[in-house]
């Protein structure tokens, strides 16, 4: 288009494009079989699909987006391209769960790998670092699960859709507090006497003098239980 031809008075190019008014009703017809279609093809492709994705399904999704787009709203494309197109991507997310089941190193790059944040009341710095992950992003994970304290923790998966798995420990012991620094109810909260968590990965301690065994780090804070 044109500098020249560009006016903000011309309503009809605003509202429907350089196209007629009448390629409206075929695009709402070109809508409702594309959505057929897509109907289809995530029944085809399982119910996965309709849980927590992995990598590979999320980007199967992303790629059918950008399908459907096109038959649906440029006039000069025709609806069976997409359809064809569609059913490509299923049975290319199809072949990929194939070769994941039959090889378990495909399958870790295909569908990412699970990774230990947690374990015994440790936290995992470098696995933490490594997935991106702030501890009070674990931390508020730990606590939408009623667990305060990280002595409560056994262990803390991060799967390969992205959920976090948590294991609790059976019984009492020692940790780092999970409470916010400024929750008030941290008062009322029972601390282990001689017990020292590291603020950094958790690891309990009996003294605050010496760096942390675990990570090096030299602040401590008292545990809990």
């Amino acid at each position: 288009m044109k500098k020249e031809e560009i006016k903000l008075t011309d309503i009809q190019r605003i509202l429907f494009g350089e196209t007629p008014a009448a390629f409206m009703l075929e695009v709402f017809i070109r809508t409702i079989i594309i959505y057929l279609a897509l109907l289809l093809v995530l029944k085809l492709l399982g119910k996965r699909m309709t849980g927590q994705l992995t990598i590979a399904e999320m980007a199967v999704m992303i790629t059918m987006g950008a399908i459907v787009a096109v038959p649906m709203q440029i006039p000069d494309r025709g609806i069976v391209q997409g359809i064809i197109i569609l059913l490509l991507a299923v049975a290319f997310l199809r072949g990929l769960n194939y070769l994941s089941y039959k090889n378990h190193e495909a399958e870790d790059v295909i569908q990412g790998k699970v990774n230990l944040l947690v374990r015994d009341g440790i936290i995992d710095l470098p696995t933490l670092q490594k997935m991106n992950i702030s501890r009070q992003q674990l931390f508020s994970k730990l606590r939408n699960q009623k667990i305060f304290n990280l002595g409560q923790v056994d262990r803390v998966y991060l799967e390969a859709c992205g959920l976090f798995s948590v294991y609790q420990h059976q019984g009492k012991r020692a940790g780092l507090s999970l409470y916010p620094l400024n929750d008030l109810r941290l008062s009322d909260t029972q601390y282990n006497d001689g017990d020292y968590a590291c603020c950094s990965c958790g690891k309990v301690s009996r003294t605050q003098q010496d760096p942390c065994a675990n990570c090096g780090a030299t602040e401590f804070i008292q545990a809990i239980i």
